[in-house]
């Protein structure tokens, strides 16, 4: 290969990579010295190339440690020996000594560093994408369908491909090649096969990262996002609340004719979603978590973050939502364990406690009534049996003397 073309090479790899020039003609320069020792050095030689980045000239040098007493003549060379390339030379100095460029080895450079460069621009392109990605877990990023390896899809995302596990899929939904969808970076991670970027769909973060390209007050810091409770590709609820309070922040997260709402609803492939107000006060924001419900009472246990809400009848269902999803995703977003119950369960149990409390007054008044007889000592119990016998004695000769008459 012609050094000119060899360099115009070198500039095609670099702008195809995304590496930068001197990154790529470093590692040519490593390649084209391990070239050079396998083919017209020694094994243990230490040989340098410099390339020029303009011309593709190629200058060839063996490195020399400078000691005192040479062990390894490939290695070493003497002081005395080294003054003679470099007059104020001293031990631990590195000598750098031209080699003669042999005829053809151009060709056979490039022949026999052509696997070694391309592993080592595979290893360059490797840090650019790990120092491109790392650090960027949870944010969006626009992805397209590459391929479908079994169960896992493959999707573009710029400079690298990153890959969506069954546990980062939305169930119901369909992937096809060249179909485009924002997605998240949930994890990035080196790996011996080099980085590793996985993505999702199914994570809460991206309901969260949708409403912020969507709804500028977030953006600007305006509205909040407090908590997300999300079953992918069916229902979620996004808890916000304002930092204005002249601002509505349910509002402002649905947008005007619900288009805000709508266009992560569409991005989300018509997941429903419900933006409810949050509330410091967690009674409050029990009872707007479980909405569209309507809510009669609430009682909490703020020691075990539990909570008992009672709605009317005809809103149970409503509450519970369908196989309990309403108030499942209800406990998600606020932290509370809640327990609806309808008002005629509030019925009974408040007649049921009434009941239990008649029953203990009951109790104690019985306990009060009743006449506590102390027992007798054994000198009472001695008297009582002396008292018998003599009363069995007299009977006993009053029986005789009436035998007698």
């Amino acid at each position: 290969m012609e050094q000119s073309k060899f360099i115009q090479a070198i500039n095609q790899i670099a702008d195809e990579k995304g590496l930068s020039k001197e990154k790529v003609i470093e590692t040519v320069e490593a390649a084209l010295a391990a070239a050079y020792r396998k083919d017209y050095g020694e094994k243990e030689q230490n040989i340098k190339v410099n390339l020029n980045p303009q011309t593709g000239a190629m200058e060839i040098f063996k490195l020399l440690e400078v000691v005192e007493e040479v062990e390894n003549e490939e290695n070493q060379i003497s002081v005395k020996d080294a003054k003679k390339y470099k007059k104020d030379a001293k031990v631990e100095d590195v000598i750098e000594i031209k080699e003669p460029q042999p005829e053809g080895f151009g060709r056979i450079a490039a022949q026999t560093a052509k696997q070694v460069i391309f592993q080592r621009i595979r290893e360059a392109e490797r840090e650019v994408i790990l120092k491109e990605y790392e650090g960027k877990e949870e944010d969006l990023v626009n992805g397209v369908v590459q391929r479908l390896e079994g169960k896992n899809v493959i999707f573009d995302i710029g400079k690298a491909n990153g890959i969506m596990y069954p546990s980062g899929q939305v169930e119901g939904e369909r992937y096809r090649i060249g179909q485009r969808m924002k997605i998240m970076i949930e994890k990035v991670e080196q790996t011996s096969r080099g980085p590793q970027i996985t993505v999702s769909r199914s994570h809460p973060k991206l309901v969260e990262k949708l409403f912020e390209l969507e709804v500028p007050e977030i953006s600007a810091g305006i509205v909040e996002i407090k908590s997300v409770a999300r079953e992918a590709g069916n229902r979620t609820k996004i808890a916000v609340s304002s930092t204005k309070e002249e601002v509505d922040p349910v509002g402002s997260c649905v947008g005007q004719r619900g288009t805000r709402v709508q266009a992560v609803i569409a991005e989300l492939t018509n997941e429903k979603i419900d933006c409810v107000l949050w509330d410091k006060d967690p009674i409050n924001f029990i009872v707007n978590a479980l909405s569209p419900a309507k809510v009669s009472k609430v009682g909490i246990n703020e020691k075990k973050k539990e909570a008992q809400v009672f709605v009317p009848d005809d809103q149970l269902s409503l509450a519970i939502g369908k196989n309990g999803q309403n108030v499942r995703l209800a406990v998600k977003l606020t932290g509370w364990k809640i327990d609806v119950l309808t008002e005629a369960e509030k019925g009974k149990k408040e007649a049921k406690k009434k009941e239990e409390e008649i029953e203990e007054i009951e109790k104690k008044e019985v306990k009060k009534d009743k006449k506590v007889i102390a027992p007798k000592d054994k000198n009472d119990k001695k008297d009582e049996v002396e008292s018998s016998k003599s009363q069995k004695h007299q009977e006993g000769k009053k029986e005789e003397k009436s035998s007698k008459k």
